[in-house]
């Protein structure tokens, strides 16, 4: 079981993918998420963002992990879904609870992440953020992560919530030395 610097973050199980749902849903959507700076509340109707069975799916596949953060309690307050993809380290569903986000533990996991695509070899790391997040990018910029100039459709799912606008990614990646 790989470690990491920070001794609050650790590999999650899938005795956490409720407790992982329940993060993510309240980071990204619905009033609450609007504690925080991260959220798509005012991007995205509804209250869900991911179900336990999507967080199963990446659970349960190879080259695929979450990080947590926990807190004092056994409480995961954070956490970031690393997927390999050939050398490169695909970085998604990475939230912080919305009253601790800006405390450094986003900082943290992203700093873990890192750790992890230098274990299984990776020479980047990248992730899709919606355009219109300008705030969120820059912070990103911030730690590293450029502009790729490629862009996605961010297209609507039975699941996740009704699009509010037009919405679209931008990819970031930071080349890791």
């Amino acid at each position: 079981m790989p470690t990491f610097t920070n001794p609050n973050i650790h590999l999650a199980t899938l005795q956490d993918a409720k407790q992982l749902e329940t993060l993510l849903n309240t980071a990204y959507r619905g009033e609450t998420a609007k504690l925080g700076w991260t959220h798509e509340a005012d991007l995205i109707a509804g209250n869900v963002r991911v179900n336990e069975a999507m967080i199963m799916e990446n659970l349960n596949v190879n080259d695929s992990v979450f990080l947590k953060y926990i807190h004092d309690k056994n409480e995961i307050i954070g956490c970031v879904n690393l997927k390999q993809n050939e050398q490169k380290l695909y970085l998604g569903m990475f939230s912080v609870h919305p009253t601790q986000q800006g405390s450094g533990i986003g900082k943290h996991l992203l700093l873990a992440a890192e750790e992890h695509a230098t274990n299984v070899g990776s020479h980047s790391i990248y992730m899709t953020v919606i355009s219109k997040r300008n705030e969120l990018i820059n912070w990103y910029k911030t730690k590293g992560y450029k502009e790729t100039g490629e862009r996605q459709p961010f297209v609507e799912d039975a699941v996740t919530g009704i699009h509010l606008q037009q919405l679209e990614f931008i990819i970031l990646e930071k080349i890791l030395n």
